[in-house]
């Protein structure tokens, strides 16, 4: 074989691997999640049955996990059979209304493979990611971050990251309640351009400490260093275009900081960083960048460019008497260097 088929071959057949290897782990992950579901649902109904019976109905828990553990081993803790219970409980419901709307309501005999069918397209996220959902009292924000996890496929430490820095209050406080509502039921994947920014911006990843002195250069070269994780925080969709883009006019040469492009969006993404408070001359900038990739660089396919001034503080009333009213292109976001407590943000939301 020529080398270039060996290379064709060896893609498909890695292709193909890959795909296998994430269906085993689905697979696996699917069949976790309905015998824990099942497990809580039995004991959840043998506690009832047996409500008549106060000391037998508070020791099944106790009893079940010292059986199990010793026929199992590990895995099978009181804490652990409380979280299978607390999953069907807080659950049931979903897989009663899923069975019901596809095989109705007399069909009481389904077998396994149906179910497991069933829970893999209800149940999409990892074991250890609902329980840290069913850690979350509040309905709506839990079925949000399950959304989020399943849209953006994070993984357990992504997942902790978004929910400690408040990803739900810091996309509330730009919202009012029928947009916040629309993001709970759909997530974020059709939005409008402002309604992707998260507010504010959370870069504590960069490792870069409020009472150090720094240069805007080295904001930007600490994010080009922990791209990835600064992508993340934008939100979906966003490619790195290039840093530094020049823009020259009549011999003057002016640098765009960050350039992205969002295939969600269809269009480009300017970013100027600023370690300062904003300004009317940034935002004067700024349009000028914007112009400029609309008439020159953008295509007629594509959607508006968007310019965003990240900003160590926000100016609201610049911004407000500086643009148009109908300002749909230009947005200001505020970043910080540390994880804000959920406190201090819902203080913002009141």
């Amino acid at each position: 074989m020529k080398p270039i088929e060996i290379k064709t071959l060896f893609q498909t057949v890695k292709e193909l691997i890959e795909d296998s290897r994430s269906q085993v782990v689905r697979n696996v992950n699917t069949i976790m999640i309905y015998t824990n579901f099942s497990i809580g649902k039995m004991i959840v109904e043998e506690e009832q049955n047996g409500s008549i019976r106060a000391n037998y109905a508070e020791t099944i828990v106790k009893d079940l996990s010292k059986s199990l553990s010793k026929e199992y081993g590990k895995g099978y803790s009181q804490r652990n059979l409380d979280y299978f219970k607390q999953f069907y409980l807080l659950y049931h419901d979903r897989i009663a209304q899923t069975l019901s709307a596809q095989f109705g309501e007399t069909d009481q005999h389904l077998g396994q493979r149906t179910l497991l069918i069933v829970f893999a397209d209800q149940f999409k996220v990892s074991w250890s990611l609902y329980i840290q959902l069913m850690k979350i009292q509040n309905l709506e924000e839990r079925h949000f971050y399950e959304i989020e996890a399943i849209e953006c496929n994070w993984s357990y430490r992504e997942f902790q990251r978004q929910y400690h820095s408040a990803l739900y209050e810091r996309l509330s406080i730009s919202r009012d309640k029928k947009g916040l509502r629309k993001i709970n039921e759909k997530g974020r994947i059709n939005e409008d351009a402002i309604n992707v920014l998260k507010s504010p911006v959370v870069l504590e990843f960069l490792d870069l400490k409020e009472d150090n002195r720094y240069s805007e250069n080295d904001l930007e070269t600490a994010i080009i260093n922990k791209l990835e994780h600064f992508m993340m925080e934008l939100g979906k969709g966003f490619l790195f275009e290039g840093r530094q883009r020049r823009i020259s006019l009549d011999g003057d040469h002016y640098w765009v900081d960050l350039v992205f492009y969002n295939r969600l969006l269809k269009c480009f993404v300017l970013i100027d960083l600023k370690i300062g408070k904003l300004t009317h001359q940034d935002i004067g900038q700024m349009q000028m960048y914007v112009n400029f990739y609309d008439r020159r660089i953008k295509h007629n396919d594509e959607k508006p460019t968007l310019g965003i001034i990240l900003c160590k503080a926000d100016n609201k009333s610049v911004v407000e008497f500086t643009l148009p009213l109908d300002n749909e292109q230009i947005f200001s976001k505020e970043y910080k260097l540390y994880l804000p407590s959920k406190e201090e943000l819902k203080k913002q939301l009141e």
